[in-house]
This record gives C-alpha cells, sequence and structure tokens, in this order.
C-alpha cells in the first residue's frame, strides 16, 4: 500500500484499509479484531514513538479517530505527548506545548503534518483504559460515526541513514563543525 511508506515503522499491527480508526495501547499489550481497525500497537516514547504514530495515521486518510489507551509509559508519558500535540501542537523549539513528557520534541514531522494530524483525527483518550471490552465498543461508536475519507494521502517521508544535518559554528560549539546522523550521534567532527 502507498509504495511501501505506510505503515512509516514501528510495533503496529496493519488491519483493515477501509477502517477509520487507529488504536495506541502504549505500554499494554491489547488485541482487538484487525478487521474493525485500520492500525494497532503500542507507543512507547513521547517523541520517536509520537512521530510514528502521526506519520502512519496521516498517511491513510481513512482514518479519522485516534483511540489512545492503555497504561501510560512509566518515565515517558507518551500518551500525554501525544494529547498534547494534537491540543496543543509544538513551539519554536519543536517541544511539545504543554506536556509533561521528559523529552517531547518532534524533530522529523514537518509542521503541515502535525497540522493535517490536528485537523484529520479526533483524538480519544482513554489513557490508563485497559479493558479490551470497553475499548472495543469506543472502537464500534467511532465506526458508527465514520465520517469518511478526508482527502489525499499525506506521506512523510522517513529519513535515511546516510542522510546527515550540519551543525555550524555557533558561541555554544565544542567544535568548528559537527556531522550529527539522524539520531543525534555524532559521525564526523573536525575542530
Amino acid at each position: 500500500m502507498m509504495d511501501g511508506l505506510y505503515p512509516w515503522g514501528g510495533k503496529i499491527d496493519v488491519g483493515s484499509g477501509e477502517s477509520c480508526v487507529a488504536v495506541v495501547t502504549l505500554s499494554d499489550r491489547l488485541e482487538f479484531p484487525l478487521g474493525k481497525v485500520a492500525l494497532c500497537g503500542s507507543m512507547k516514547t513521547e517523541n520517536l514513538g509520537v512521530e510514528k504514530v502521526v506519520a502512519n495515521v496521516i498517511s491513510n486518510p481513512k482514518i479519522r479517530f485516534l483511540i489512545v489507551c492503555g497504561s501510560e509509559v512509566r518515565g515517558h508519558r507518551s500518551g500525554d505527548s501525544l494529547l498534547n500535540l494534537h491540543r496543543n501542537g509544538v513551539d519554536d523549539n519543536n517541544r511539545v506545548v504543554g506536556s509533561k513528557s521528559a523529552i517531547p520534541y518532534i524533530e522529523n514531522l514537518p509542521r503541515e503534518a502535525i497540522a493535517r494530524f490536528q485537523k484529520q483525527v479526533e483524538v480519544i483518550d482513554l489513557i490508563d483504559v485497559s479493558d479490551e471490552k470497553r475499548i472495543l465498543s469506543v472502537i464500534d461508536e467511532c465506526l458508527k460515526r465514520n465520517p469518511g475519507s478526508f482527502g489525499e494521502s499525506f506521506i512523510v517521508q522517513q529519513a535515511k541513514k546516510e542522510d546527515k544535518m550540519d551543525v555550524l559554528h555557533t558561541d555554544f560549539a565544542l567544535h568548528a563543525k559537527i556531522d550529527l546522523d539522524e539520531y543525534g550521534i555524532v559521525s564526523k567532527a573536525c575542530g
């Protein structure tokens, strides 16, 4: 589907391409009928994990509801980061506004992708709810309220391992130039 760009990555199960519901289970491993959901999977981190969820959701315009459920991830509070990203977006430093997460920085999504996420889906907060029957009931309610496709897919390109970012000299730099990979690891430094 979509030339191998969907799903974008992460620990997710792909279900029905026609469903309007995606489910993020946070730290719990919960099971839902794949015929009822477009995507279902866990999310552990408040930054890269959130980015993967957003990229996957907006790449399928039929997804109009995102249910965030299961036990919050201790230390990371990834559910909090996802909910606040949807509500408030990011500030000028790419920090999720209002998030209580440890490192809620969204570095790999353009602002347009975040805006699309905010408009395309209704996020349903069931954090700390692990009762599969209750969550399935909410999934069924969403399926009944399906507003239809949001339009065209919004595909966020993944960074390739060989891509590098140059950080130029500033008053705070230790070296004149530092090359970082997409994970922030220094691959070459010259002073």
